[in-house]
């Protein structure tokens, strides 16, 4: 039995991204980017690499994701975001447990680049993402850092997408606001008052576990740097953290 597979790509602005990612997705049956209306050049460019088009005004994550369920059809779907690529290995494994396996989603583990360099060390490999799934057996939930809840067994494939992370210092500290707010915005949802020593021990504890438990220094030079950064964020997150309560 042949089992038909869709990619999907949700997309804002994704220009200098969308034609590689679907020309790495040749070999799905159907490639759909859900779009939040983009004001560049994203659906032109999706379109002409052959790929099907649907817009939706983005809420949160969940909603976005789960939106792009409803117009899928066939057996099996694959979330891929529009600066991954996909890989032959990758395509070889997929098809082969959809064919033979009874599990109902996969994560898929990432080769991250970060400012350009294989990362993977410091908690970036394999930095699993549950992103396949048979139809009918996921919905998504929670607005941000959105959870995929499936209606089965879940297993894990060996090979990677490949995911061009951070491109520079830039792109790194504006993800890293984003997230160190969202982190905080939790914290105090659940009644965490900042200590002093937390803004002492929790980015030393962050860089030991980002250096040492998850070996960064793996990555030499680059994953001492990455692992200080993240160090840094902890303190930022537990200094929005304060400024909220106030």
């Amino acid at each position: 039995m042949t089992f038909q597979l869709t990619a999907v790509i949700l997309t804002l602005n994704e220009q200098s991204h969308i034609q590689p990612c679907i020309e790495s997705l040749s070999w799905v049956d159907r490639v759909v980017v859900f779009d939040s209306f983009s004001q560049d050049e994203t659906v032109p460019l999706a379109q002409t690499a052959g790929a099907e088009i649907h817009q939706s005004k983005f809420e949160n994550y969940a909603q976005q994701r789960n939106a792009a369920l409803a117009v899928i059809s066939t057996d099996w779907l694959f979330f891929v975001d529009a600066d991954e690529r996909g890989t032959a290995e990758l395509a070889a494994e997929i098809r082969q447990v959809m064919a033979n396996r009874s599990e109902c989603g996969w994560y898929v583990p990432r080769h991250n680049y970060i400012f350009g360099k294989l990362t993977r060390g410091a908690g970036w490999y394999p930095d699993y993402q549950l992103r396949l799934f048979r139809h009918g057996r996921v919905h998504y939930e929670r607005p941000v850092h959105e959870i995929a809840v499936v209606d089965g067994e879940i297993g894990y494939l060996q090979n990677p997408l490949v995911h061009y992370n951070y491109r520079d210092l830039a792109h790194f500290r504006a993800k890293q606001q984003a997230y160190t707010a969202y982190d905080a915005s939790i914290l105090k949802a659940n009644g965490i008052h900042p200590k002093p020593h937390n803004f002492i021990l929790q980015p030393l504890r962050q860089f030991y576990w980002r250096y040492v438990t998850l070996k960064g220094y793996g990555d030499g030079r680059h994953g001492l740097r990455l692992s200080l950064y993240m160090a840094y964020y902890e303190w930022v997150k537990y200094r929005k953290l304060a400024a909220l309560w106030r």
